[in-house]
């Protein structure tokens, strides 16, 4: 099942897609809704879903394309408290990741960077048997829901960023039930745009590259098929095709076991509070930076999971104004 979530003007709705068609469904407004009402009646998102399925049609593609009152928006939110949707990811998982981040950090003197040992490590221990923890893998925060973008919204180059980039990957989506257990309630096509420029200079800048929006959607897949997918990643200019490259992502890809990264992800106590919403990307295999491309205002990025409905496509916006420099006011 694929779930969408639209918004007109004030009005927001959840539909299942049912290709070319979009279904409404009843009393739920929000997937974030629909999944804590699934976990309180302990049923599948699923049946929940189809159990308030209308006889409401959409045609999808008009919302898609932009040529609609209905607006695409995320595929989950907080919709009472954006800052409650927190926004991570794992680097290092894909064996081009680790490819990429070592063109990027080596020196002369160093031919084995911390990155590529991190992923040694995680080739040798991050795939630990049912029931066991393995190596953590690298872990990066985002910041909160407030910084998602949906299907068609920019993605932003602010003016104290040296750079953006696309990530095209798979993003996890996952809803703390009111016990404090973590439940994945599906995965989306996502892209975590990073400044890569920023992160080339020191690796240690890396934290701060990731501080950037970043894209999700359009649609919310539930118990998709994810041990092997094929990724297309693609960047327009000008209404032409610039570059493009095609990878595989998923569980068999990767050095990483999800069962692994989800642990390291939720041992934490913090990551476990009743009624919050998590985003985590799992990883890349390519990069356009890599390859030479730098993004600039008005490029198109797509990004598109074999399984994983329509693709992502968000443009990218240069904000060209001088940095400003921001003053603390002491409170005297």
């Amino acid at each position: 099942m694929r779930l969408i979530q639209l918004k007109r003007g004030e009005i927001r709705r959840v539909a299942i897609v049912e290709e070319p068609h979009l279904r409404f469904i009843s009393t739920y407004l929000s997937i974030y809704e629909l999944a804590h009402s699934a976990i309180i009646a302990n049923t599948s998102l699923s049946d929940c879903a189809h159990k308030r399925a209308t006889d409401e049609l959409l045609d999808y593609g008009p919302i898609y394309s932009g040529h609609s009152e209905w607006q695409v928006i995320t595929p989950i939110d907080h919709p009472d408290e954006p800052a409650r949707c927190m926004v991570s990811g794992t680097g290092l998982t894909h064996l081009g990741s680790a490819r990429n981040r070592q063109t990027m950090h080596e020196t002369a003197t160093e031919q084995i960077t911390d990155s590529m040992k991190m992923f040694r490590w995680g080739v040798e221990g991050g795939r630990p048997a049912p029931g066991y923890a393995g190596i953590p893998p690298e872990w990066f925060y985002k910041g909160t829901g407030a910084t998602l973008r949906a299907h068609r919204e920019p993605l932003q180059i602010p003016a104290y960023a040296e750079d953006g980039g696309e990530e095209g990957e798979v993003a996890g989506v996952y809803l703390i039930g009111p016990n404090g257990q973590p439940r994945r309630i599906g995965m989306a096509v996502g892209n975590e745009f990073s400044d890569h420029i920023f992160e080339k200079k020191n690796y240690l800048n890396l934290a701060g590259s990731k501080l950037r929006t970043c894209a999700l959607g359009p649609e919310l897949v539930v118990s998709p098929q994810f041990e092997s997918v094929k990724v297309e990643v693609s960047i327009e200019r000008s209404g032409a095709d610039l570059w493009s490259k095609t990878f595989a992502s998923g569980e068999a890809e990767m050095c990483h076991s999800l069962q692994n990264i989800e642990h390291h992800h939720f041992k934490y106590e913090a990551h476990r509070r009743p009624g919050d919403v998590h985003v985590h990307f799992f990883g890349t295999d390519c990069l356009s930076f890599s390859e030479g491309i730098r993004l600039q205002d008005g490029d198109v990025m797509q990004v598109a999971v074999e399984g994983f409905g329509r693709p992502l496509r968000n443009p990218v916006c240069v904000d060209k104004s001088a940095p400003v420099l921001i003053p603390t006011i002491p409170l005297e």
